[in-house]
Parts: structure tokens; C-alpha cells; sequence
């Protein structure tokens, strides 16, 4: 499973449980949600067809034996269509074509229903910076992440959590990967409208304080970052989560001001900065 640029490798979980159908619908992409619903369609007619195959002369105007003119037949019932070129020709056809028109009632409903929460649930447009950077901030060592409120409306209640997760060896031998919170200067925001610098200062008592940051990089630790908020305009919460690893962990360096403030006062946030860095000296 991938979350941003990281990708995680989980064995023995299975990517699609049929006995959990939603999840499936909703998680998928858009190219394979519809596949699944063309794939499931096909299936569904190929097996109404191969019925009314059962039957032969069942289907009036159908050519015997016909498969392609059975499963025409058969998804022209199945969508409540109805032609009337070809048409039920005894009881049995009838009964069939019955069960497919309810069958088709259902599978339309259910159909409609997924498109519509696939529509309707709201993308995070939570922006990261594609860098964590460690730079001095009142005299200490500070890590630093920014984020941005990638829509043109404002987010509320805004919370952000922030976790280390290093290889770590028990007394009995065994390696683990250890998680440990990084407490932030400041873990929630009342209105999230431009952007958000989320700060763990390295000082004493942090996961970070022992590790020597001039040599970060032959270290083998991942930061996790999350973010939720309470999108106005959609009235839900809106949540998504960034990883950065040693590569994406910049010492000495610090963001560049991404907000000007124009002629009348304004702030003005300039997305496309989020994720500019510069040297800490440049920034002084």
C-alpha cells in the first residue's frame, strides 16, 4: 500500500475481500471501478444467457443456439430496456425475464448508490511539503513540516500528529521498528485557511535529542505526519498523512516565506512555494 511516496509491504492481507464489497468499491481506482462494474455486468448476462439457452425457442425471433442473441436479449432485460424485437416466448422465459428485471432493479440501485458515494466524499487537498527540514527556531533545534490548505474555503479545528519510527533492538535481540510521538509546539489549529508550519523542537526528552544530525542520513528512521480537519464547505472531516525519510529530512535548511501581503493589507499564499527551502542562514 502506498501513502504519498512511501509504500508499505504488508503480507497476508488480501487486496480485495469479497465478503466486504463496499470497501472494495469505494477504494478502488476509477479505471478499475468501472472494469469491475463492465466485468460484472458480462457476467451477470453471460449467465442469464446461458439459461435462456436452456430453453431453446424460449426467446421468440432469438436464432437457436444463439448465445450472442441470448445475451443481447438478456441485457436488454437486465437494463429494463425491452426492444421487443426479441421477446419472452413461453412461461419459462417469462419467469427468467422476471428475476433478471428484478435483478436488474437491484444492480442498478446498488450501481447508483456507489457512483454517488464515490462522488460525494470529499478529497483532503491537504498540501505537504515534499521536505521535513530541521532549522534553528528560538535557539533550538526544531523539526519542521509544512502544510497547506490546498481549497479555496477554510478548514476548521484543524489537528496535526507527528510519530519517529526507527529500527530498535529489545534486550532479548529481537529488531523491532519503534514508533514514538513527537510533541509539537502547537498540534491544532482553530482555522486552517493558508498554510500551517507544524514544529517538534529537539530538546531534551525528544526522540530526536541523541541522534546526531550531521549525520542523519545513515540513519534508517521514517516521520509520519497527520493532519485533520473540518472542511466547511462539505461539512465532514478531511484527513490525510504524509512520510518522509532521511532522503526527504533537510538539517540547516528552512522554508521560504510563501505569504506576501499585497497593497491592501492581504495576506497573499503562493501554493506553489509550499515547498521551497533554502539555507537557515539565507533565511536570517
Amino acid at each position: 500500500m502506498k501513502f504519498g511516496d512511501a509504500e508499505v509491504i504488508k503480507s497476508g492481507a488480501a487486496w480485495f475481500d469479497i465478503r466486504d464489497p463496499y470497501t472494495i468499491a469505494v477504494s478502488v481506482r476509477w479505471s478499475t471501478f468501472f472494469g469491475l462494474l463492465l466485468l460484472l455486468e458480462i457476467l451477470i448476462n453471460s449467465v442469464f444467457a446461458g439459461l435462456y439457452l436452456l430453453d431453446s425457442g424460449c426467446v421468440a425471433n432469438a436464432r437457436p443456439g444463439s448465445f450472442s442473441d441470448a445475451f443481447f436479449f438478456s441485457l436488454e432485460t437486465l437494463a429494463t430496456v425491452g426492444y421487443g424485437t426479441m421477446a419472452p416466448a413461453n412461461l419459462y422465459a417469462h419467469l427468467l425475464s422476471a428475476l433478471e428485471v428484478f435483478c436488474g432493479l437491484i444492480f442498478t440501485a446498488i450501481v447508483t448508490g456507489l457512483i454517488f458515494v464515490r462522488f460525494s466524499r470529499p478529497r483532503p487537498n491537504i498540501l505537504f511539503a515534499d521536505h521535513a527540514v530541521i532549522a534553528t527556531h528560538n535557539g533550538v533545534p526544531t523539526l519542521m513540516i509544512r502544510v497547506a490548505n490546498g481549497r479555496r474555503t477554510a478548514m476548521a479545528g484543524a489537528t496535526a500528529q507527528a510519530a519517529m519510527f526507527k529500527p530498535t533492538t529489545s534486550a532479548e535481540g529481537r529488531v523491532f521498528r519503534q514508533a514514538l510521538e513527537l510533541k509539537l509546539i502547537r498540534d491544532s489549529l482553530p482555522l486552517f485557511i493558508l498554510t500551517w508550519t507544524i514544529m517538534h523542537p529537539i530538546s531534551e526528552g525528544s526522540p530526536l535529542y541523541e541522534l546526531d544530525l550531521e549525520t542523519l542520513s545513515s540513519t534508517d528512521l521514517v516521520i509520519a505526519l497527520t493532519v485533520q480537519a473540518r472542511d466547511h464547505a462539505v461539512g465532514e472531516d478531511v484527513f490525510d498523512l504524509r512520510f518522509y525519510d532521511v532522503s526527504r529530512i533537510k538539517v540547516g535548511m528552512s522554508y521560504m516565506d510563501a505569504i506576501s501581503i499585497d497593497e491592501n493589507g492581504r495576506p497573499n499564499a503562493d501554493l506553489s512555494k509550499i515547498s521551497h527551502i533554502e539555507s537557515e542562514g539565507a533565511a536570517a
